[in-house]
């Protein structure tokens, strides 16, 4: 893929661009568009020790929402060398150089690292997290199989870039930083590298792609128009936290990646009816949401008696929601047990999302997601995928399982007993 024409798009547009190339000119190119001088530098020290502990922070909407960064990166890596303690300590002075370059924030850099299934069969131990599997009839996707995935997360397309090239030995001193080590010899790039962005406005720059229609609302920061990650809706990060076993203070993580179909969704059905699917019909009849969601303030409102009543919508009304389907699997307290990352995307230049969700079991995203399949619902217009949520637009591409641990053995974490491994997959 060849750099885009700066004189083609916006500067936001032109560095969401150059994230998706990738590389040293991408890099290059980025460094020279960016207007906003050095990023703050950090202290590894002041990282707290679980890495999934991203939400102190973000920073948050004018509801109280937080605000997930802009540019994403999620990085696929091959194990190319047995995991000793070498080894091990060359990862962690890496993570721990690009921690010293970048800091604790938004317009520093957020990262964690998570390992496959594939990896642990590398280590010939019993993996902690279970392969991923396809989840439902209406699915053939793929499967990550390589042995780790590095997310890096900022406001700024120059830091994830860089940081993603100072992994790689590819540049030495990100942010005027010297690496004290890199991954090379240990780790190797592997496929896919997926990308993405969220933001308000961002969505709907991108009508020049094919897929992409003109109708994309011009405030949504969501390819489907809508605002996502309420505060209400979103599992606080001790919930997703495994609490016991030698991952403890971990979490997991599972990637799923979407294609979209957009034309349909905002050239087919009207904004009453993406209420309706996206949401709940209650939702749509009584005008609740908005143009983006901006009237829910921090709460779907789908949890309780909105998510209670998903059959008889199903049964009178011909459609059920994704929202209020998925709350019905959350905890009888009303917690919801995913915490989600996810993101837009133009990889392979089609929309899509990257669906990112952290919780303490994979078992649990299982849970959830198969009450968005909405699998045995019955009524007239409802089917496996018409009327059924969001079905008949979203089509899985890919997906992932992986044990995310706590930041001390976040570096090719060693074998453990099988006696202690089993706990993680406890809730």
């Amino acid at each position: 893929m060849g750099l885009p024409d700066r004189t083609e798009y916006s500067r936001r547009d032109y560095l969401r661009h150059l994230v998706a190339v990738g590389g040293t000119a991408a890099l290059a190119a980025c460094l020279e568009a960016t207007e906003d001088g050095d990023a703050p530098t950090g202290d590894p020290a002041e990282r707290p020790p679980r890495q999934h502990a991203w939400n102190d922070a973000l920073d948050t909407d004018e509801d109280g929402n937080l605000r997930p960064p802009e540019h994403h990166v999620l990085l696929a890596l091959r194990l190319r060398t047995s995991p000793d303690a070498g080894a091990r300590q060359q990862v962690e002075t890496a993570l721990r150089s690009l921690e010293s370059a970048y800091a604790y924030d938004t317009d520093g850099l957020l990262l964690s690292v998570g390992y496959t299934p594939s990896y642990f069969d590398r280590l010939d131990a019993r993996s902690p997290i279970p392969e991923p599997d396809s989840l439902t009839s209406l699915e053939s996707p793929a499967f990550d199989e390589f042995d780790a995935l590095v997310h890096l997360a900022s406001d700024r397309a120059d830091v994830v870039l860089e940081a993603e090239q100072a992994l790689l030995a590819e540049t030495s001193e990100p942010n005027g930083t010297a690496m004290e080590a890199t991954f090379e010899g240990v780790f190797e790039r592997a496929e896919p590298r997926r990308t993405g962005f969220v933001g308000p406005g961002l969505p709907a720059e991108h009508t020049d792609l094919d897929g992409v229609p003109d109708s994309v609302p011009e405030e949504a920061p969501f390819f489907m128009g809508f605002r996502s990650g309420f505060a209400e809706s979103q599992a606080p990060e001790d919930r997703v936290t495994i609490q016991k076993g030698p991952y403890a203070g971990g979490t997991t993580t599972h990637v799923e990646s979407l294609d979209l179909q957009l034309e349909t969704w905002f050239e087919q059905d009207n904004h009453v009816q993406r209420v309706a699917q996206l949401f709940s019909p209650v939702h749509a009849a009584e005008e609740s949401v908005g143009e983006v969601g901006e009237q829910l303030g921090t709460a779907t409102g789908v949890a309780g008696e909105v998510a209670d009543e998903t059959d008889t919508h199903a049964r009178e009304e011909g459609v059920v929601g994704h929202a209020q389907k998925a709350a019905r699997a959350r905890d009888d307290d009303g917690t919801p047990p995913l915490l989600r990352r996810d993101f837009n995307t133009v990889d392979g230049d089609r929309p899509g999302v990257h669906f990112v969700a952290h919780q303490r079991t994979i078992a649990e995203f299982v849970r959830v997601r198969e009450a968005m399949a909405g699998q045995g619902l019955a009524g007239e217009g409802v089917g496996q995928r018409l009327n059924n949520g969001i079905l008949q637009y979203i089509f899985v591409r890919r997906r992932g399982n992986y044990l995310v641990p706590p930041r001390e053995k976040r570096a090719l974490p060693a074998r453990e007993r099988t006696s202690d491994t089993t706990s993680t997959t406890e809730p």
